[in-house]
């Protein structure tokens, strides 16, 4: 089964890369160096939908 794109979820995945890019500097595959962090208040925060207990 093909995987959908994290970043347009009508698509397939073509491998295309646009999902590693770090969000600082366009032409860099990022790296997880963490300077994209404090950018704004939407990736300092997770925001919980639903949990689910099992038993």
């Amino acid at each position: 089964m093909n995987k959908m794109c994290v970043l347009d979820v009508k698509k397939l995945c073509n491998d295309c890369g646009e999902c590693n890019r770090c969000d600082v500097d366009d032409n860099k595959i990022c790296d997880n160096c963490g300077k994209c962090i404090g950018l704004n208040a939407d990736s300092r925060a997770i925001q919980i939908d639903d949990i689910i207990l099992k038993n």
